[in-house]
């Protein structure tokens, strides 16, 4: 059986002590940058696309690029940590993301910018699944907890920051560079978080004599691209029979990837997805709920956006506050999850969505009774208690699923985890053209909007409550085993 072993090749033990804090330190702060780079571009666009020409399509393929690519390459990047050493490869991908964000700071062009930003993605995806991984393999138990709750915060922090800091060093125009600063600014911490990695962060492996599964890697990077690309495009093209025919094409092709790494597993055991995760109850379980809440973000967070802007008439500034009071939430959350999850377990994540699904079904009836006139405190209060819930449910749910998972086997469950998270984000996005979209066209406005955000909001309280149920199959309380 493999073991998982750090440089000196013996196992590792659950650490709380300074070199395990730094090596938390380490990889939260490149988590950090992925979750900054994932929405600072968002707020420097109009500048960007002043400076550089670039047409309104290149412009929303700025964004696309990096979250696509991150999508696709999450699961190869995972099993690659695994296969070759998670420090090697976290630095590997430390570097390329940082590499890339120099070409993007440089770039010329909006087709060059387009590109170095699918390389950005890249070299997240690389980087992402090792944080996860090493969090897994370096804590154990309440330790453990703790740490997905702090992992759970940055992703939050991330949110409050990235928008912000995007205006901010646009609007500073340092040295005359403007927008190119949002990704400059990741040279100094790409490269003390390669310099800290290589000093502090103990090597960890799957033992076990493996090869690279270069089919697979193809067959599910391109089941996923079929997927994925019709669901974050399709909707604003009104789904055209094209959009359609590649999702049935992508769940082919993610069939017959499937189909193959079973064959791959009999043969040589060296498939690119450790089919033995799924016979895990938790893992499974735990993947099906993280695919649920990524859906519950997508449609909610779009849908919500919009109704405070186009349906109660906030600018973008005065909509900040609003943004910041869920981020925080979601940091409070976070922080309780790391206190809570270690004794109570999977009550935790269940009492987010439990706590996001009433402060909605409230929400819900405030916005029919209130309409346009909903004052702004009204609309905004209780998004505090529904970031809340996210981040109960994010930094739980990561938490309990990858602490079943063997250490050998930590990056590839990483990989999938936030592949999950990702793809169930984008079909969020897709279902909010049906629950939303339908009854609010683009350039809708007021009661318009307000009516059709209404309605979306018992799709997310219905699939909230799926999601609770799939929690189900998370490890239960020793407390709760005994007396059941």
């Amino acid at each position: 059986m493999s073991t998982d072993t750090h440089t000196t090749g013996r196992p590792r033990p659950a650490g709380v002590g300074r070199a395990a804090t730094i090596t938390l330190v380490v990889v939260l702060i490149a988590e950090l940058m992925n979750a900054l780079d994932g929405s600072i571009v968002h707020t420097a666009l109009p500048s960007i696309q002043a400076d550089t020409g670039a047409s309104s399509a290149a412009v929303q393929w700025i964004p696309a690029a990096y979250t696509l690519t991150f999508a696709l390459a999450l699961i190869t990047g995972g099993r690659l940590g695994d296969l070759f050493g998670r420090k090697r490869v976290f630095i590997a991908g430390t570097v390329l993301f940082t590499v890339a964000s120099l070409l993007c700071g440089i770039a010329t062009g909006p087709e060059f910018l387009v590109a170095a930003r699918a390389l950005q993605g890249a070299g997240a995806a690389v980087m992402v699944p090792q944080v996860m991984a090493t969090i897994a393999v370096t804590f154990q138990g309440e330790s453990q907890a703790k740490a997905f709750g702090m992992y759970g915060m940055i992703m939050s922090l991330g949110g409050v920051l990235g928008p912000v800091l995007g205006a901010v060093l646009t609007s500073a125009d340092i040295a005359g560079l403007g927008w190119r600063t949002i990704f400059l600014i990741n040279l100094p911490i790409g490269l003390a978080t390669v310099l800290f990695a290589l000093r502090y962060i103990p090597e960890s492996r799957d033992q076990q004599a493996r090869r690279l599964d270069p089919l697979g890697m193809l067959l599910s990077s391109a089941g996923l691209l079929l997927i994925a690309y019709p669901l974050t495009v399709g909707g604003e093209k009104h789904w055209p029979a094209w959009s359609l025919l590649m999702i049935a094409a992508g769940a082919v092709m993610l069939a017959v990837f499937m189909a193959q790494q079973r064959a791959k597993t009999a043969k040589d055991g060296s498939a690119l997805v450790a089919l033995s995760l799924f016979k895990s109850k938790a893992f499974a379980g735990g993947l099906a709920a993280q695919l649920v809440f990524g859906l519950v973000s997508g449609v909610f967070l779009l849908t919500w956006v919009l109704f405070m802007q186009s349906g109660l008439g906030l600018s973008p500034g005065q909509f900040a506050p609003a943004s910041v009071a869920i981020s925080l939430g979601g940091m409070a959350g976070a922080m309780l999850a790391s206190k809570w999850t270690g004794r109570h377990l999977r009550r935790v994540p269940q009492a987010g969505a439990v706590l996001i699904a009433f402060t909605l079904v409230g929400y819900q009836l405030l916005v029919s009774a209130q309409q346009t006139g909903m004052p702004f405190v009204a609309a905004v209060a209780p998004m505090i208690l529904v970031g809340a819930g996210f981040g109960m449910v994010g930094a739980g749910l990561a938490g309990l699923t990858l602490s079943q998972v063997g250490h050998e086997d930590a990056g590839s469950a990483a990989g999938l985890f936030n592949t999950a998270m990702q793809l169930g984000t984008a079909l969020g996005i897709a279902t909010a053209s049906v629950v939303f979209f339908h009854h609010a066209p683009a350039g809708s406005h007021g009661t318009t909007v307000t009516h059709a955000f209404a309605g979306s909001v018992w799709y997310v309280i219905a699939a909230l409550a799926v999601m609770w149920a799939l929690m189900f199959r998370l490890p239960k309380p020793a407390k709760t085993a005994k007396t059941a």
